[in-house]
């Protein structure tokens, strides 16, 4: 997927044939014909109202609508990844996507790395509190308080260059959601963001007030990796210089931004619950899929380091100690960078997303699936094994006859126990683009700014599922203690 466009002397011949059309009357380049290949976009799709997602599950926003618009008029194929922005930006860099459309700041140090469009957006910062607070009306009142940032952004960097004039803290947050309600709560005073997302937020009841002049910002652009997908490049710039002579750009422009833009939904919360446990039981199925697939496999893991863990041979036994060690040693959410982002950058290479995924919680889940067998079968008297052998069974006989049996009871409550660890896990992996429960969450929250409701939701239907694999943990000890 990630080789450059090629073609044969004899396809580009014929291509030089093919009529392409004219629109003479806007100006604009005629479409290249379609290569057959489908670009894979990153985005964040929880900074509304350049990329969120709608009631019904499209990717809609300034972003959206310019891709999709650009992509029919160049006559290419494209799939949106939505990652989250600092996701998307890694994804980017280790060639995990092809391209990024995110609001994405044009900076001299991330010229460095990747290839900008044309601007397609003038963007500028702004300082937003809570409606209810009359006592924040400039920089100088921040003096000694804490204020809240969305990471990569222009408020970010904004916030960061007057933080020590104004003697404020900062506060680093990944999801524009987050900020805000760090904001509402008063954990911080202020918020820095860039102005159409934060006055498209205010005109959706998020909850804030804009109190100072715009500042200048920066341009956002389209990215590629550097030196790569030159052709995608040409594309989105070509089109986007159509849109712009035939007014669709306006267009769009005016559909988030303008006087006629939407406001925020007439809806009731039961109404808001009803229309968001769809996607919400989309992504529950989805946890559970992960969970039970990925332990299916550290299962598997568990099973031979965890024999070779109670091995009569030492090399055997230090090699499962060393897997043990390392893979509970290492935070979930650095293994998932370093093995979606990491290996792939190293290795030139591409990982499918849902591979990475089962790849980290197996491997996390693998190392402490190895301890519970060690454990289960080290606490079967040792006795038991003499007497087998003193009856003339072999080791491996008396192993599977006699001690596994009985371990397999002591084992089965921390099973289930490792179940809900593993299930409860899948959610730091939305730090990665997976979009699971909480996931789903996050990106209803960016369109709807209803944290309370949402994670209440989110929160029960967790407690749920725990509760029943708890249930069942009990059910099954007191089976195997009558047994």
């Amino acid at each position: 997927m990630k080789s450059s466009f090629k073609v044969s002397l004899f396809s580009l011949a014929l291509l030089l044939l093919v009529v392409t059309g004219w629109s003479g009357w806007t100006g604009s380049a005629a479409a290249a014909p379609d290569s057959g290949k489908t670009y894979v976009i990153g985005t964040d799709i929880t900074f509304a109202p350049f990329e969120f997602q709608d009631v019904s599950g499209k990717f809609v926003g300034i972003d959206m609508d310019l891709m999709e618009a650009i992509a029919k008029d160049q006559n290419f194929k494209y799939e949106i990844k939505p990652l989250g922005f600092n996701a998307a930006v890694q994804a980017l860099e280790s060639n995990q996507v092809d391209g990024v459309i995110a609001g994405m700041s044009i900076t001299d140090e991330r010229k460095q790395k990747f290839d900008f469009s044309e601007s397609y957006f003038e963007s500028g910062v702004v300082m937003a509190i809570s409606k209810n607070n009359d006592t924040i009306k400039s920089y100088e009142d921040l003096k000694g308080k804490k204020v809240a940032v969305k990471t990569g952004t222009e408020g970010y960097s904004f916030a960061e260059s007057i933080a020590s004039k104004y003697g404020f803290t900062i506060v680093p947050f990944d999801d524009s959601s987050q900020m805000y309600d760090d904001v509402k709560t008063g954990n911080s005073v202020a918020c820095f963001d860039d102005y159409p997302v934060l006055a498209y937020g205010v005109n959706q009841n998020n909850g804030l007030k804009i109190v100072t002049e715009k500042e200048a910002g920066g341009s956002y652009g389209f990215a590629v990796s550097k030196g790569k997908n030159q052709e995608l490049m040409q594309k989105f710039n070509t089109g986007l210089t159509n849109l712009k002579a035939s007014g669709e750009y306006d267009q769009i422009l005016e559909k988030y931004l303008g006087e006629n833009a939407s406001g925020p939904a007439n809806q009731s919360r039961w109404g808001l619950i009803q229309d968001s446990l769809p996607p919400l039981l989309t992504g529950l199925g989805k946890t559970l899929l992960y969970t039970i697939v990925s332990l299916f496999f550290a299962f598997i893991l568990g099973l031979i380091f965890g024999f070779m863990k109670v091995s009569r041979n030492k090399f055997l036994r230090g090699l499962a100690t060393v897997f043990v060690d390392v893979f509970r040693g290492i935070p979930l959410i650095v293994l998932a960078f370093f093995i979606y982002f990491g290996i792939p950058q190293a290795f030139g290479f591409t990982m499918p997303l849902f591979l990475a995924a089962i790849l980290t919680l197996t491997l996390n889940a693998g190392a402490y699936v190895t301890e519970i067998i060690r454990g289960g079968i080290q606490s079967i008297d040792r006795g038991q094994m003499e007497a087998a052998r003193s009856l003339g069974l072999p080791y491996r006989k008396a192993m599977m006859k006699i001690i596994i049996p009985q371990a397999i009871r002591v084992m089965i409550p921390a099973f289930i126990n490792q179940l809900v660890i593993t299930l409860k896990d899948t959610s730091i992996l939305s730090a990665i683009g997976l979009v699971e429960l909480t996931q789903s969450g996050k990106i209803i929250i960016a369109r709807t700014f209803s944290s309370f409701d949402i994670w209440l939701v989110v929160a029960i239907m967790y407690l749920i599922v725990i509760t029943i694999l708890t249930k069942l943990s009990g059910f099954l000890e007191g089976r195997l203690r009558r047994g």
